[in-house]
């Protein structure tokens, strides 16, 4: 999947000071992006009258295959060049957190019940509302009270009468974000079960995530859009996806959807670049925080090659697609890293020998921006190998903050949190407006049931470490039968738009062991110099 490094002595040369160098194949500059209109928009008066249909949680269950990306490993397996192995202090404790959506969980719209695995657990924090998303189905919450007030529902109910394959399947993959500039949530899933394949895109009228909603289906043929990922930024929604032509990877598809038209409910359309088969998995920059982007800033894309991460710039021209650009990558050498289970399958559960993947061949959602005044930062995590041993490949989540991604970027610090033999993955991080920062992900070993923890550090605390660890949940089931190795594409860690403090997860577990059986979590808390 990626490109070869340059010589050996350059590239301790680019760790050792953490700044951008070159690869073997020179970073270009393309120009001009493929435009389309969307294939359908229209406007959903109001998400609140939308009931579910009878059969809504009754199918078989189902697993969700992860469609796997070429190599992604250099030679050999080299050892973690950033492990912090132990950790001090205390993350901050977690407010009362509530059961998401998940087997048994029931709201206003009934009770749901696993129709597939993974749950792909995200979610996003507004104004007033907390808006989680599984893979098929969503639930809104109050987030004075963390009460759910509308779900759950299958995800497919926003395009409840707007025909065709949005309003049709139900095939999941689905991401949420909020709009903190405008107030608005964007909710997003695939339509795949036959081509021509669709992305459907749901924007809402209002900072309300039960009201209004302007719909849209964007049209991507007959190649598979596969593991789509949005970011929120002044000039666009940025989308990304992974191409598929049958079974053959095509390379990453990075795309810009018309944010201002989509806000109004107009017509909108999207500009795409598309990137060889040597990129997969590329995630757009999300915006956090009150402070845009300095102006006209492009909205800053990444992925991870052989230690390294790939850097992209895209600017979109609204009113001349001819005028669009996509510069890099530009490589920002990190610390030497293997993949956790070589990118497949090793962690084990307590009681059953069903070991769960880690997803570990590409970063993981979010990648989280915020522009500080005087800098500019994104932050980013990914599943490493930590343990040596056979018997014991250990795994640990491996977190960057990259300074400087409209210049020169460069790694201002970074880390693998593993403080010990406990195999963790699945992270999601991000910063408050202070810079303090704090990152969620899964736990797991053959004496745990996976649970969900989270740690987190203060803007003065040391460069590169994380404090000990705290437990948001710990599972008392493990995920077994039907050779189910599936655990989780993303979670989700996001930011309170009104204090720019509060920290919101959610991630998954089991309460009992056994297949399609997850249950979720979400919990909030922040930092007490927050203020």
């Amino acid at each position: 999947m990626f490109l070869k490094q340059t010589g050996a002595a350059g590239a301790a040369l680019c760790v050792a000071v953490g700044m951008a160098c070159a690869g073997s194949v020179r970073a270009q500059d393309q120009s001009g992006a493929e435009a389309s209109p969307a294939a359908q928009h229209d406007t959903l008066h109001s998400l609140r009258g939308v009931m579910p249909r009878p059969d809504d949680f009754s199918k078989s269950p189902r697993e969700h295959g992860a469609r796997p990306l070429p190599w992604i490993d250099g030679p050999g397996s080299p050892p973690d060049g950033a492990v912090q192995g132990s950790a001090s202090g205390a993350a901050p404790t977690a407010g009362s957190g509530v059961d998401g959506v998940g087997q048994g969980f029931s709201g206003p719209q009934g009770t749901f019940t696993v129709d597939s695995a993974p749950p792909d657990t995200n979610g996003a924090v507004g104004a007033t509302q907390y808006v989680q998303l599984v893979n098929t189905a969503f639930a809104v919450f109050d987030k004075a009270t963390k009460q759910v007030v509308y779900g759950p529902v299958q995800t497919n109910t926003l395009w409840s009468g707007f025909g065709g394959p949005c309003e049709n399947d139900n095939d999941g993959d689905g991401v949420v974000v909020y709009d903190k500039a405008a107030g608005r949530w964007i909710i997003t899933q695939f339509a795949v079960t036959a081509a021509p394949y669709y992305q459907c895109v749901a924007v809402s009228a209002t900072s309300d995530a039960t009201g209004a909603y302007y719909r849209y289906a964007f049209n991507y043929g007959s190649v598979f859009p596969d593991y789509p990922k949005l970011g929120v930024w002044p000039d666009a929604y940025y989308i990304t996806f992974n191409m598929f032509s049958g079974n053959s990877f095509s390379g990453a598809k990075l795309c810009a959807y018309d944010r201002n038209a989509m806000l109004n409910g107009q017509a909108a359309t999207q500009q795409c670049f598309q990137l060889s088969s040597s990129y997969g998995s590329v995630l757009p920059a999300d915006l956090d925080g009150a402070t845009a982007p300095p102006a006209g800033a492009p909205n800053y894309l990444m992925n991870f090659g052989v230690n390294k991460l790939n850097l992209w710039k895209f600017h979109v021209d609204w009113s001349n697609s001819a005028n669009s650009t996509l510069s890099g990558p530009a490589a920002i050498a990190v610390a030497s890293f293997s993949a956790a289970c070589s990118g497949g399958t090793c962690i084990p559960q307590s009681g059953t020998r069903q070991k769960l993947d880690s997803l570990a061949d590409r970063l993981m959602f979010r990648l989280a921006y915020r522009n500080f005044g005087n800098h500019e930062s994104l932050v980013v995590s990914h599943s490493v190998k930590v343990g040596t041993s056979k018997q014991n490949p250990y795994t640990g989540v491996r977190w960057y903050e990259i300074r400087s991604p409209g210049g020169t970027p460069a790694v201002y610090q970074q880390s693998t949190y593993s403080p010990d033999t406990t195999y963790r993955w699945l992270g999601s991080v991000a910063m408050d407006k202070q810079g303090n920062m704090a990152m969620g992900y899964s736990a797991s070993s053959s004496t745990l049931h996976p649970a969900i923890r989270y740690t987190g550090r203060l803007a003065t605390d040391a460069l590169s470490t994380m404090q000990a660890e705290a437990s948001m949940v710990e599972g008392t089931g493990s995920q077994s039968g039907n050779n189910l190795s599936r655990w989780g594409d993303y979670s989700a860690m996001t930011v309170d738009p009104v204090d720019d403090c509060t920290f919101w997860y959610t991630n998954e577990y089991l309460k009992t062991t056994g297949s399609f059986n997850w249950n979720t979590r979400l919990a909030s808390f922040k930092f007490p110099t927050c203020q």
